[in-house]
């Protein structure tokens, strides 16, 4: 049995899946836009749509063909062993690591760049200056690069110390890890963005009210500076347990009116009241230790190694195995089922959105945010199956029209 052969053969499996999920989505812009959508184009806005959507999904593709020439080239000649400069496991799974990490920092920056930089800039999207383009990329490569050598090299230590009580420590630490990160969320972000605290007034007002309301209590209001990147509006609130601190990206503030801003965060109360974060987590706990316990096994068949061109058991190799090779073999299993549920969620929150009465205003902030995003409103129904977190906008304004009576 050759190992490298079976794991070319999964890879580019998986590699022709998200292939084909890409070019499904390209192919949407020949879909038939709802009724109930039809008013967010114009025509001159369509075409403007079909016109982005042509070049992003493009690039998307370009990206995927060439990202999997290159992994499959190195996997295939033998290059990570190159980068083995010695015998200690926890020096050579770092040199390994590095090396992917790099690669990888450099090729997506080309490709983000193209997307952001070129296509976003093209179409109005992009507000970031090239300084902040690359620094952007840097913090992230230097951010991402820390975290997973330390994870790495914790993995190392727990192995070899532990054994195959790795399974339930290094699970533990991870989900720990992730949990951490999602807390931290708010700090993190302070890397990259300014916040200030939104003025007195009504929508500050009304935003405190919604959420003491249902027994949440405000520690903070924050306007983010996302307009120095993008046009493109959101906003979310953090925090775990009743203490939530809200974050509104100025892009935000000045698209919609206080009505709908106060209807999207009815939407995301929603989420808090149905546990949807809780019930994220658990989801997210199950993730973690599935990819445990595969790189468990991958870590203890010693016999991979020499046809990859190791001497002896690579860590870094075994976590390249299980993030490139192995669970994209079987994550469409758990996408389908993970966007099925986020699905739901996402209509449960739009049906706290009506209950508070803010239904219309929902309605009317969804179409805005879909218009000035140069969102796809006619989605293919494999595309959302497979992949959508959100249900497409037109089913989401009918749900929401019948809930509201």
């Amino acid at each position: 049995m050759n190992y490298k052969i079976i794991a070319l053969i999964l890879f580019t499996a998986a590699f022709l899946y998200d292939l084909f999920l890409h070019i499904v989505e390209y192919g949407s812009k020949n879909n038939k836009i709802p009724d109930n959508v039809r008013d967010i184009y114009d025509a001159e806005t369509y075409e403007k749509w079909k016109a982005y959507h042509i070049e992003t999904c493009g690039v998307v593709i370009v990206y995927t063909v060439v990202s999997f020439v290159i992994y499959f080239a190195l996997i295939a000649f033998d290059v990570f062993p190159l980068f083995v400069f010695s015998d200690n496991a926890y020096a050579s799974a770092i040199t390994v690591i590095l090396f992917g990490l790099t690669l990888d920092a450099v090729v997506d920056g080309i490709f983000n760049y193209i997307y952001s930089m070129k296509i976003d800039e093209k179409y109005g999207f992009n507000k970031m200056t090239l300084k902040t383009f690359l620094l952007d990329t840097v913090k992230s490569y230097v951010i991402s690069t820390a975290l997973m050598i330390g994870l790495l090299s914790l993995f190392i230590l727990i192995y070899e110390s532990l054994g195959d009580l790795i399974i339930v420590v290094f699970s533990a630490i991870l989900f720990a890890v992730l949990l951490g990160i999602s807390f931290l969320y708010p700090i993190f972000s302070k890397i990259f963005n300014k916040f200030t605290p939104l003025e007195d007034g009504e929508l500050r007002e009304r935003l405190t009210a919604l959420l003491e309301k249902h027994g949440y209590h405000v520690r903070e209001i924050q306007v983010m500076d996302a307009s120095k990147r993008t046009t493109k509006a959101n906003a979310y609130f953090s925090g775990f347990g009743k203490m939530k601190t809200i974050v509104l990206y100025d892009t935000l503030i000045e698209t919609l009116t206080t009505d709908e801003i106060v209807a999207v965060f009815a939407h995301e109360l929603g989420h808090g009241l149905h546990r949807d974060v809780l019930k994220g987590n658990i989801l997210s706990l199950l993730q973690v230790i599935l990819i445990v316990l595969m790189a468990w096994l991958t870590v203890r068949t010693t016999s991979i190694y020499p046809d990859f061109g190791f001497e002896t058991t690579n860590y870094a190799l075994a976590l390249l195995l299980v993030m490139r090779f192995e669970l994209p073999v079987i994550s469409p299993l758990i996408g389908l089922a993970s966007s099925a549920h986020s699905r739901r969620a996402e209509y449960r929150a739009d049906e706290n959105a009506v209950r508070e009465g803010c239904g219309e205003a929902l309605i009317t902030s969804l179409k805005k945010m879909s218009r000035d995003s140069l969102s796809d409103l006619s989605p293919s129904k494999i595309e959302v199956a497979l992949t959508y977190s959100h249900p497409p906008l037109s089913a989401r304004i009918a749900s929401i029209e019948a809930k509201n009576g």
